[in-house]
């Protein structure tokens, strides 16, 4: 039987709870202005959408990044500080995300901490095939 990344399997858990939660917001703003497709000019649509779809387009990739180095040996203390800058760093960047500023400090904490996330895992991935 193939092991599990016992770690990864926490934070991927985690975040997929937290992706159905954001989501369910954008989903609930689309049934409060029935607009289905796109946003409709709706900048709080939009807002919702973008906290989506910048989740899902970060995520995916490091939670694999993350699978990958814990089933080449990287220790249970590691994976798990870099899940949880991961949870955090989501939060903060889908707390702080807002229309009307792009320099909010969750914001980009948040994003910050997302993209040093990808730079070292992918770093690190590298590194260890090499």
């Amino acid at each position: 039987m193939l092991e599990v990344p016992q770690v990864t399997i926490l934070y991927a858990g985690l975040l997929g709870l937290m992706a159905v939660v954001i989501s369910a917001f954008a989903g609930a703003m689309r049934g409060r202005t029935q607009i289905s497709i796109g946003d409709g000019g709706d900048k709080d649509l939009l807002l919702a959408m973008r906290r989506h779809a910048n989740f899902v387009e970060g995520v995916p990739l490091l939670l694999i990044l993350f699978g990958l180095l814990e089933m080449n040996g990287v220790g249970d203390m590691a994976m798990h500080i870099m899940g949880a800058v991961l949870v955090v760093s989501r939060i903060a960047h889908a707390v702080g995300l807002k229309a009307d500023t792009v320099q909010g400090i969750l914001r980009v904490a948040g994003a910050a901490g997302t993209a040093l996330l990808t730079v070292v895992s992918s770093i690190w991935a590298i590194v260890l095939f090499l």
